[in-house]
């Protein structure tokens, strides 16, 4: 089979080296814009339930890439001043560009060849000439899908909030979510290592808070200086550190129409997941472990397309749902903070509504406890 893949981003790349492995024979090209060696942000995160997930379906790459990610058993709600250490939560993280070199030297050993530098802008293109399969992994800004929406079905809803996704020099002990009350309004830092001496620091804000910080008119040396003030006392005299780093909003994205003719979406074209449920690259390799699944159990590429849709959709569609209401906690984040510490990140814990009080008290016996205490009528629950 002739396939050819648009984005060399971990949906594409897993694609590719689960059929090539399959099947030798396939002919396979995987097609990305940016060069080897460059892409945008820090760090990606798994949560310890979604290596699970990679390991029952490729334990092969799991073991490949487990050596190079940092890992911790907890993860930490900062309330100001107050650090409430979670457990039962454990996660691991890599750089984002030391993983997609792991992933080019696996699909690019088994045979798959990657052709940077390389912009496919239109499906009438010579390269995608004969093709059966055509996977557009190009992103949440795929042009593929932009131009195709009404057959896809397409939907985007730009939420409010305003996030920058920096990185710091400080290595954190764990996923941490700091939140800080300033003049303007709260400001949350989602940070987590994925090096021994690098770490993910995404900051974000509501809107009004954005805008009475002045973020509109201020310099990115000097948006960077403000964010440093306000985390001071947790990035410890570390600078933090820009990498095309600009203030973006979030569009949920999704399609009820998967594929059209011999062309499907995957990744974050396919629908998006806020960074909050840490769940966007274990989505897109999951969408390439259950399109290559269907094309093990249908033969054609119109039957394996549907089967697709049909197989994934009911799991990943749980997923996109709690990520959307845990987007929306942090769109009232400033009204949140007025609660206790306790009472906040037990909020935080419960926001999806997939944790309840005794999934709370399994995972961390003492901030059920420390809930109970402020909740009296639910120590005999």
């Amino acid at each position: 089979m002739k396939i050819r893949i648009l984005g060399g981003g971990p949906a594409g790349l897993t694609f590719a080296a689960l059929m090539k492995k399959h099947d030798p024979s396939h002919d396979i090209v995987v097609y990305e814009r940016g060069p080897r060696d460059a892409t945008w942000g820090f760090g990606v995160v798994f949560s310890d339930r979604a290596l699970e997930f990679l390991r029952a379906d490729d334990d092969a790459l799991y073991q490949y890439l487990m050596p190079h990610m940092e890992s911790w058993p907890n993860l930490t709600i900062v309330h100001n001043d107050t650090r409430i250490p979670i457990t039962g939560n454990g996660f691991a993280a890599i750089g984002r560009l030391e993983m997609l070199k792991l992933l080019y030297a696996h699909v690019e050993a088994l045979g798959v060849r990657i052709a940077f530098d390389t912009e496919i802008t239109s499906l009438s293109q010579p390269e995608l000439e004969g093709a059966d399969l055509v996977v557009a992994a190009n992103g949440a800004f795929s042009w593929v899908r932009a131009e195709n929406e009404q057959k896809f079905g397409t939907t985007i809803d730009w939420r409010p909030n305003k996030f920058i996704w920096y990185g710091t020099t400080k290595p954190f002990d764990s996923l941490s979510l700091t939140f800080r009350q300033t003049p303007q309004g709260v400001f949350c830092a989602h940070h987590y290592r994925y090096s021994p001496g690098m770490s993910t620091f995404l900051v974000e804000v509501e809107d009004q808070t954005w805008q009475r910080a002045g973020f509109e008119q201020m310099s990115p040396d000097d948006t960077i200086r403000l964010c440093e003030k306000v985390f001071a006392k947790d990035l410890d005299g570390h600078r933090i550190l820009s990498n095309n780093s600009y203030w973006r909003n979030f569009p949920a994205i999704w399609n009820e129409r998967w594929s059209f003719d011999n062309v499907v979406l995957m990744g974050d074209a396919l629908r998006t997941a806020h960074f909050s449920i840490g769940s966007g690259t274990r989505l897109a390799m999951e969408d390439a472990i259950a399109l290559f699944k269907a094309f093990k159990e249908q033969p054609t590429v119109a039957g394996a397309l549907a089967r697709f849709q049909a197989i994934r959709q009911p799991p990943m569609k749980k997923i996109w749902d709690a990520a959307n209401v845990s987007l929306r906690w942090y769109e009232q984040m400033d009204e949140r903070m007025t609660l206790d510490p306790v009472d906040f990140a037990y909020s935080y814990m419960t926001r999806t509504g997939r944790v309840d009080h005794a999934e709370v008290r399994r995972r961390d016996p003492g901030l059920a406890a420390a809930y109970e205490r402020l909740h009296p009528e639910l120590a005999s629950a």
